[in-house]
């Protein structure tokens, strides 16, 4: 009983417009050609892998003997450019679920093939012009298609519908009687999740608060949420700084505050000061800035505050650097922020198409041949030539 394992990416467009690369890894089983797949909105970790199997595992309802990896794309996927079978910690985890590694290469298409196709299924037929809403919701989406399309579909090789041979292949499958559970020190989860317009994200039937002007009409309001087993941390970016810290709430229906997330008494300029500064890594280098604001704008610093707030929000990966250039050029200004942060976004995304474009023209050479039309109405009327 075999199992072929590989990652895909695209890009898909935000209800904003905005571009949102998205990651998958996906699972097949090589007889039934059942299949399973899951996203992320970052590239994948060892730990996040793993905690996939069990996912892909839990789908199947049991375990194959044998599952088959590209080793290529492996490397592309794991910590620190190494093998990401080589790593203690799925070695730990193969070891505990008992099921044998295969390792292919590039050139060897036949022990790889099955799951190839189904990446290039899924790019084609379930991501070809969906809206990227949330990372729950493409999950979800991916589900109900597997359902409706992926693993009932007539498949073109065995002829069959997936998921009614799997029902006999199932029977085939190793049950798992236990649970694998990450060590505490790699078992957190990164999702993300839209902020709501009362300055709350929703998490398994839940809602968790954020302080109070996180929320900003016309921009995506998309947070990152650390769980592991007892906390909820939601942060701006996924390795940025914490700016809700909450307690797993066991049921639902649940809101779940911090009193210090309400809009705290005081003048509104001490607020957006304190708001603006929680966008920032580097907390010395945000109160210089602001400090030289208001200097530069005693009567006008709320309009700066705002200005800044709103352009962080819309791309909060460049927060830092942009403020670093704005201190390097002596650019005191929100406006001028605001341009800077806005020129390292489209720097970013010229980098990226450039990207796609010369991959695209490393292939444009390659053109298919050409036959006369008599060729294939030879072949129609049984001519063996």
């Amino acid at each position: 009983m075999q199992c072929q394992v590989d990652f895909g990416e695209t890009v898909l467009l935000t209800e904003y417009g905005e571009r949102r690369k998205v990651y998958c890894i996906g699972f097949v089983l090589a007889h039934s050609r059942y299949k399973y797949i899951e996203w992320l909105d970052r590239p994948f970790r060892t730990v996040d892998v793993i905690r996939m199997h069990e996912n892909a595992f839990r789908f199947y309802d049991g375990m194959p003997e044998e599952i088959v990896y590209d080793q290529d794309k492996l490397l592309t996927v794991s910590e620190n450019a190494g093998d990401l079978l080589l790593t203690e910690q799925f070695k730990s985890y193969r070891d505990y679920r008992g099921f044998r590694v295969h390792l292919c290469r590039k050139a060897d298409p036949e022990s790889k093939g099955k799951i190839e196709s189904v990446i290039k299924f899924v790019k084609y037929n379930f991501s070809k012009n969906r809206t990227f809403v949330d990372l729950e919701k493409l999950n979800q989406q991916t589900v109900e298609w597997l359902k409706r399309t992926g693993n009932r579909k007539v498949h073109q090789t065995i002829k069959k519908r997936p998921f009614k041979v799997f029902a006999l292949e199932k029977q085939h499958l190793k049950s798992l009687s236990t649970s694998y559970i990450l060590s505490p020190s790699s078992d957190m989860k990164i999702i993300s999740r839209n902020v709501q317009k009362d300055n709350t994200i929703r998490f398994e039937g839940n809602r968790y608060s954020v302080p109070a002007g996180t929320y900003h009409p016309r921009t995506a309001n998309r947070v990152f949420l650390d769980i592991n087993e007892s906390r909820l941390r939601i942060r701006l970016e996924p390795d940025g700084n914490t700016i809700a810290d909450h307690p797993l709430s066991g049921g639902k229906g649940h809101l779940i505050t911090d009193p210090s997330h309400k809009r705290k008494s005081g003048t509104k300029t001490a607020r957006l000061s304190q708001e603006v500064q929680q966008l920032f890594q580097n907390h010395e280098l945000i109160k210089w800035y602001l400090k030289e604001l208001r200097a530069k704008y005693p009567r006008h610093l709320i309009d700066q505050l705002v200005v800044m707030k709103h352009a962080i929000h819309q791309h909060p990966e460049f927060a830092d650097e942009a403020l670093r250039l704005a201190k390097m050029y002596n650019l005191i200004s929100a406006n001028d922020y605001r341009d800077i942060l806005f020129s390292l976004h489209k720097e970013s995304e010229s980098k990226e198409i450039k990207a796609a474009e010369n991959t695209q023209t490393k292939y444009s050479h390659l053109q298919a041949s050409e036959r006369d039309v008599s060729y294939y109405v030879g072949l129609l009327e049984g001519d063996s030539q």
